[in-house]
């Protein structure tokens, strides 16, 4: 597996991100056409209409069900990333961490962690600010 680092670190599935992705917007603008051409049709527009709703329906789920298990990924990163600052410094880490800094953070080499965390905290990094300030990456594989 290709070593990871900042700039190749973000995952895209090309068919959830473009193709599936693509399929919904092209659906989307053929049920807007659909609907568009059906009205004054009495027959055509309920099921138009019904189409339309559907394909506004499954563009609500691709979006939730990809931000429903990032949200739980970075619960567990939370919880983990507090065991490792635990397991290194023997505190918890600051209460003013973001989870986006802590999602950051994952990425920081044991040596660096805990120095990274409370920069973080101090200055408000963002979530790419602490990527960029990581010399020694701590790769993710199992991110989606």
């Amino acid at each position: 597996m290709k070593e990871q680092s900042y700039s190749n670190h973000a995952q895209m599935v090309p068919l959830f991100h473009y193709v599936l992705f693509g399929l919904l917007l092209a659906t989307l603008v053929g049920s807007c056409v659909n609907l568009w051409m059906s009205i004054g049709d009495h027959q055509r527009i309920y099921s138009a209409s019904l189409i339309l709703a559907l394909t506004v329906a499954v563009l609500i789920l691709y979006f939730f069900c990809r931000v429903f298990a990032l949200k739980a990924q970075d619960r567990a990163i939370r919880a983990e990333e507090n065991l490792r600052h635990f397991v290194l410094t023997g505190k918890l880490l600051d209460a003013r961490l973001t989870i986006r800094q802590i999602v950051g953070l994952r990425f920081a080499s044991d040596d660096e962690f805990a120095a990274l965390a409370a920069r973080a905290a101090a200055e408000s990094l963002s979530s790419d600010d602490i990527k960029r300030a990581v010399k020694n990456w701590r790769a993710d594989y199992y991110r989606v």
